[in-house]
This record gives C-alpha cells, sequence and structure tokens, in this order.
C-alpha cells in the first residue's frame, strides 16, 4: 500500500483529471468496441442470433437495442454504456498515486488491469441489455422470461451497478500493482541462488 502524504494526493489527482479526459475523448470509440463485444456474446447465446446494439444516433454514450423479431414499428430502446465504463478513470487515479507512476512494472499493471476491466465493462453492458429484455419490454418479456431469469439479470444488473463497478478498480489495481516489498523480496530471494551460481 502506497504511503498516503501530499504527494501521493497530488499524484492521485493529477490520474484522476487525466482519466476524465482520456474516458470523455475516448468514450465514443470505446463504447462502440464494448457494444461490439457485448452484443457478440449475447448472440452466442440466441438462436437463431437476433440482438444488434447500435450506437445510439442522439446520444453517443447510449447504444440502442434492435432485434430482427422487433416489430418494425415498435420503438427501439437504449441502454447507457459511457454509464457502465467511467470507472477507468478511478483505476488510473490508483495507478498514478503509485510512488514511480511511469515505472515499468507499474505501466504494465495497469495494461493487464484495463484489460480485465473491459470484459468486466462488456458484463455491464450485458446485464443493461438482458434487464431490458426481462423487465422493460411489457407482455413480450413475461412471454419470453420466467421469474428465474427476471430475479438473475435484475441482480446482476444492480450488483455490477452498486459494487463490482467500483470494486473492481479497487481489487484490479491491488492485484497488478507495482510492489515495491513484493519485489524486494522476489530480489531477497533471487540473490542468494546467484551467489551460489558464480561461485560455481
Amino acid at each position: 500500500m502506497p504511503r498516503f502524504d501530499w504527494r501521493t494526493a497530488v499524484r492521485a489527482l493529477i490520474g484522476f483529471v487525466l482519466g476524465v479526459v482520456l474516458w470523455t475523448m475516448l468514450s465514443p470509440i470505446y463504447n462502440r468496441v464494448i457494444e461490439t463485444g457485448a452484443e457478440f456474446t449475447i448472440r452466442l447465446f440466441e438462436s437463431p442470433s437476433v440482438t444488434s446494439l447500435k450506437p445510439d444516433t442522439d446520444n453517443e454514450s447510449y447504444a440502442t437495442i434492435d432485434r430482427s423479431d422487433f416489430d418494425p414499428r415498435s420503438k427501439r430502446p437504449g441502454v447507457p454504456v459511457s454509464d457502465l465504463t467511467f470507472n477507468v478513470i478511478l483505476l488510473i487515479a490508483l495507478f498514478a498515486m503509485e510512488s514511480r507512476p511511469f515505472s515499468d512494472r507499474n505501466i504494465r499493471g495497469f495494461v493487464f488491469a484495463a484489460i480485465v476491466l473491459a470484459f468486466t465493462h462488456v458484463f455491464g453492458l450485458i446485464t443493461e441489455v438482458m434487464s431490458v429484455y426481462v423487465l422493460k419490454l411489457g407482455p413480450w418479456s413475461t412471454v419470453h422470461y420466467g421469474d428465474v431469469a427476471r430475479n438473475f439479470w435484475s441482480v446482476a444488473n444492480h450488483f455490477y451497478r452498486l459494487v463490482l463497478m467500483y470494486g473492481i478498480a479497487f481489487a484490479l489495481w491491488w492485484i497488478f500493482r507495482a510492489n515495491p516489498e513484493r519485489a524486494e523480496r522476489v530480489e531477497g530471494a533471487t540473490e542468494p541462488s546467484r551467489k551460489k551460481r558464480r561461485k560455481r
């Protein structure tokens, strides 16, 4: 755990501001990546594959749900995407507050954490889409989904929004952060073996 002093606070603040800027600038592109991943995953479990996720023409932070079996005259529901991904700002701030934020170890840890975080964003969008399917399409939802599916996807969506979206950022930082104490233990353990090899 990094020692929390004014330098740590300043680095965290700079990381937060940088995260906000990057998230704001890259969200339109990143949202499309998440939409593609969620659409691909949902269609894997559909027979036939009918779900399509498209960027909302009026609001780029939303995705429009379309299905080939929807009535052409019906309004297409939209789900938020950017609302599910802003925890990347928290992840950037956490890695930025390390004592050496630009060290190879810290950068590598952030990249691995960001990749895992992207998969949770796909999961979050899937729960949003499925919560629409099971709860918000009136008689269609009742006909196609039972109580188990409604409860599961409703809980999954709330769990992601209230717990996972924040907890996963801290968990990934803790797992992948550049831990000087751990590095020192590893180096200390390998040093005797190096000395033995030199003697030989």
